[in-house]
């Protein structure tokens, strides 16, 4: 898979203002300063995504339609955002309702940082994702902060962390390592999952 063409349709905070097409999608999650939004820009081979030093930039759903085939959805990020605690809670109605709800879902893409212990909403999330019968992929990002031996030894925690049934990918936003394997998964994914209108 490549991004050949790459469109911010939409940005809403509640999902059902979003896009209407047909088109599945692939969620983005992962912690407010996990490096979610330089991933998405190195994958897509943009700039759309805006990056911030100052965590829980994203506040909103943005929909990026990729290739006029496939949605990818860059969720709020969880846990260190600068905002009161009402709106991480109405933050947080939204997002479950999305992953509960949105048919056109195909894929989660959790996106976790190796050089830190397991955070709980980690947990959290992949026992979520688990729970709402939606396809896990789990990423590394910051790939290249951590030496080879380091990142396999990451891997093996994060993957008995998460109770995962296969390791995580590792990807690098920075030296563009990992990308291409990332966006193999996400289109494989795709093909072996029913589209609406397709037998959904």
């Amino acid at each position: 898979m490549r991004a050949e063409s790459v469109v911010l349709r939409a940005t809403v905070a509640d999902f059902r203002q979003g896009p209407r097409e047909p088109w599945p999608q692939v969620a983005f999650a992962g912690r407010s300063n996990v490096g979610k939004s330089s991933l998405l820009n190195a994958l897509l081979g943009t700039k759309l995504a805006a990056v911030s030093k100052q965590p829980g930039k994203t506040r909103t759903l943005n929909y990026y339609l990729v290739n006029g085939r496939c949605f990818f959805v860059d969720l709020p990020g969880y846990g260190f955002a600068r905002t009161s605690m009402t709106e991480r809670l109405e933050w947080g109605e939204r997002i479950t309702a999305y992953l509960q709800e949105e048919r056109r879902l195909r894929l989660v893409v959790g996106l976790v940082d190796p050089r830190v212990p397991t955070s709980p909403l980690d947990v959290d999330l992949a026992s979520f994702v688990r729970r709402a019968a939606r396809p896990f992929l789990v990423v590394l990002t910051k790939a290249d902060k951590l030496a080879s031996g380091a990142l396999a030894e990451a891997g093996r925690r994060i993957q008995r962390d998460l109770e995962l049934t296969s390791p995580p990918l590792a990807a690098s936003a920075a030296t563009g390592a990992g990308c291409k394997a990332l966006l193999t998964a996400i289109l494989t994914t795709l093909d072996t999952t029913n589209v609406p209108g397709q037998g959904a």
